[in-house]
């Protein structure tokens, strides 16, 4: 493997991450099956058609297919893996506090914004970003 040739490793806490962006993305496949109307939510957005979200179904599973991209990034040590966890994380945890100010209850959104923020502070961790070559 390319990582492991430039003398980065796999570490605990990366294969910590890798196993929070798959349950993020599991969380976001819930959330489709929500706005299906196949598991109970309401509609959040105020979009529904014929019972259906399909915005949020559509944004959810968008969301889903990156979080399993970023944990195959994350598990072959490609920095920008390490970047979209980042980026997702933040903008995660920022669109599930708008949310919250909507109609939705902190108790709905908290598993959410636990595994979001612990990813986000896992890899800001300076053996995370080293594990992934950044400074």
């Amino acid at each position: 493997m390319a990582a492991h040739a430039m003398g980065r490793q796999r570490t605990a806490a990366v294969m910590i991450l890798t196993v929070l962006a798959v349950l993020s993305g599991l969380l976001e496949v819930g959330d489709v099956l929500r706005h299906l109307g196949i598991a109970p939510l309401g509609d959040v957005l105020g979009l529904e058609f014929y019972g259906v979200s399909w915005v949020g179904a559509i944004l959810s599973a968008i969301v889903a297919v990156i979080w399993f991209s970023v944990a195959r990034q994350l598990w072959n040590l490609d920095p920008q893996g390490w970047q979209f966890v980042i980026i997702i994380a933040s903008l995660n945890l920022i669109l599930l506090l708008a949310t919250v100010l909507g109609k939705s209850t902190l108790q709905s959104v908290s598993l959410g914004v636990l595994v979001n923020a612990a990813a986000l502070l896992l890899a800001l961790l300076p053996g995370t970003k080293a594990a992934f070559g950044q400074d």
